[in-house]
């Protein structure tokens, strides 16, 4: 007896039924193994494996932050030794310290490279919630005014000061050219990096080198630090300028203590803070918590001494303590 031709296309749909649910079930099975792959899911992850409720200073922080676990840092990682890579890991003294404060609030600061020009910008539109970049504590900053033209563009920002140091001066080794600091690089040429405390002091100084009637300075600004130390290593300018501690490792440790040396002495001491949009105050608060935390569980002077900066701790941690 042959088989009716109405029954094989029934055989037929039946077996592709049975395929497409094996392939459904396979598919489901996968995707149990992986895990919820969409974005919130794995936020939530990560948020899990970075905070700890149960440190000290946790529920000082806003929701959003223990939400996240996580506070976003922008940082110039390009600064040694206070921000750089090593073997692609960021380490340095500010790194350390945020590693410190991190153990005390229960969340991971994560560090994000940027300029140093547009750290302000980026804490503005909300890519970064702080910034922590030797970034030095002033008036100016603190207001939102622009150091250059003398004009507010922001709501400026609130320090937490954590380190007190002064800026330097060095030149290449053996070709010191009789600098022996600010007043005498009248009619010379400085690399600096945009936007610092050094830049500044540079352009202050060019203006007098002019009133008193001699050649003012050649100013040469660079996104960040190596690239003003590389100018000077090629002789293309007779002195950099930058905060003492990446001044003195730069002479220690460029061409093997044989490329630089230190002239003069630090000048225009102030402290290092850690940045807060204005409009984050617990935020803020939480920080200068966790800061005061570990210069008394004695984390802060570990790092400083392990970074050879143990002269700039500060006695004190204020609230925009600057100038």
């Amino acid at each position: 007896m042959t088989a009716s031709p109405t029954r094989r296309p029934a055989a037929g749909r039946s077996r592709s039924a049975v395929a497409a649910a094996a392939a459904v079930a396979a598919s489901l099975l996968l995707l149990s193994a992986c895990g919820d792959q969409t974005d919130a899911a794995i936020a939530k992850r990560e948020a899990a494996k970075n905070r700890n409720p149960d440190a000290p200073l946790f529920k000082l922080l806003p929701k959003d932050v223990q939400d996240k676990g996580m506070i976003q840092v922008g940082s110039d990682i390009s600064y040694k030794p206070v921000e750089f890579r090593t073997n692609g890991e960021v380490t340095g003294i500010d790194p350390d310290l945020a590693d410190a404060m991190g153990k005390v609030l229960g969340v991971k600061l994560n560090f994000n490279n940027a300029t140093f020009d547009t750290l302000m910008g980026g804490m503005k539109s909300k890519r970064y919630d702080i910034a922590m970049s030797a970034m030095t504590d002033t008036k100016d900053r603190q207001q939102g005014v622009d150091s250059t033209t003398g004009k507010k563009v922001s709501d400026g920002v609130d320090f937490i000061d954590y380190l007190d140091v002064g800026v330097s001066i060095y030149t290449q080794k053996g070709k010191t050219q009789g600098i022996d600091g600010w007043e005498a690089l009248c009619g010379k040429k400085i690399a600096v990096q945009r936007g610092t405390v050094s830049h500044d002091l540079a352009k202050e100084q060019t203006k007098k080198c002019e009133e008193s009637g001699t050649d003012p300075i050649s100013i040469e600004a660079f996104d960040n630090d190596t690239e003003a130390q590389t100018r000077l290593r090629t002789g293309g300018v007779d002195a950099v300028s930058s905060d003492y501690p990446v001044a003195a490792w730069a002479v220690k440790a460029s061409g093997g203590g044989n490329d630089f040396e230190l002239v003069g002495s630090p000048v225009k001491a102030a402290p290092y803070g850690i940045a807060v949009p204005k409009d984050r105050q617990r935020l803020r608060d939480a920080l200068k918590a966790a800061m005061e935390a570990i210069v008394k569980n004695g984390s802060y002077a570990q790092v400083l001494k392990k970074w050879n900066v143990s002269d700039a701790a500060v006695k004190e941690v204020k609230l925009n303590g600057g100038s």
